[in-house]
């Protein structure tokens, strides 16, 4: 199977600004994505869609391909990273490059590893899905502890269950989508409009693997949790 990864880096961000470029563990997010991607096996290529220069350069001395920068059309804080997939893709297909899947590897989950990419490459060759994303145990629960509130302030559940639940063990269980991976079949994505309009196969990650880089206490929460891991194998090194 031929497997191309491939890194989505917008040079802008309003939560975290500069967020692809900064700094984590002493490397830019966007190159422990590209360094986690070509680790991955059957990856053949790492290719970096951007619209900054700046991120262009650093893709390039971590090894990855940046074909272009990207239009400005597909970089704007409106622009759904779904179109910029297709861009790729439709540029993969006119080379007649186009891979079976594309791993697409966010910037702004550096705590995953390799292994977690290989579990959703290795699902996604196994079982022929259209999408295989990553999902972790949701704190909160729709059928349970999750509410609308209307305009005047009345509250209602987000899903109304058959019989009441009284406690949380009783809900149907749901995930929180996570950004550590997704694999797709190009095909679909040059055909279809949604993730989840296709067959979805997800596989879970462990919460502190999943973190999701949205925000400056996300990026310190983030290496709190590196050196937290680092403090732990060194004890149990330790022990050994």
């Amino acid at each position: 199977m031929n497997v191309i990864a491939a890194v989505f880096a917008r040079g802008g961000s309003k939560g975290v600004p500069d967020k692809n470029q900064r700094l984590f563990d002493g490397r830019p997010l966007v190159v422990h994505a590209i360094e986690q991607a070509a680790a991955c096996q059957h990856v053949e290529r790492v290719i970096v869609s951007t619209d900054s220069e700046e991120i262009a350069k650093l893709a390039r001395a971590a090894g990855a391909e940046v074909p272009w920068l990207r239009p400005e059309s597909l970089s704007g804080d409106t622009a759904r990273e779904w179109d910029a997939w297709r861009h790729l893709l439709t540029w993969l297909d006119e080379r007649g490059e186009l891979p079976d899947r594309l791993l697409v590897v966010p910037c702004t989950a550096p705590l995953r590893n390799v292994g977690d990419l290989q579990r959703c490459v290795d699902a996604s060759l196994s079982r022929d899905a259209d999408v295989v994303l990553t999902v972790t145990a949701s704190h909160r629960n729709p059928w349970f502890n999750m509410v609308t509130v209307d305009d005047e302030g009345f509250a209602r559940l987000v899903l109304e269950p058959e019989r009441r639940i009284h406690r949380r063990q009783d809900a149907p269980l749901t995930f929180d989508v996570g950004t550590v991976a997704f694999v797709v079949n190009p095909t679909y994505v040059q055909t279809a409009d949604s993730l989840y309009d296709g067959t979805v196969i997800a596989v879970e990650v462990p919460a502190e693997r999943s973190l999701d880089i949205d925000t400056e206490t996300d990026l310190a929460f983030a290496e709190f949790l590196l050196q937290r891991s680092r403090t732990t194998k060194t004890a149990e090194a330790a022990d050994d």
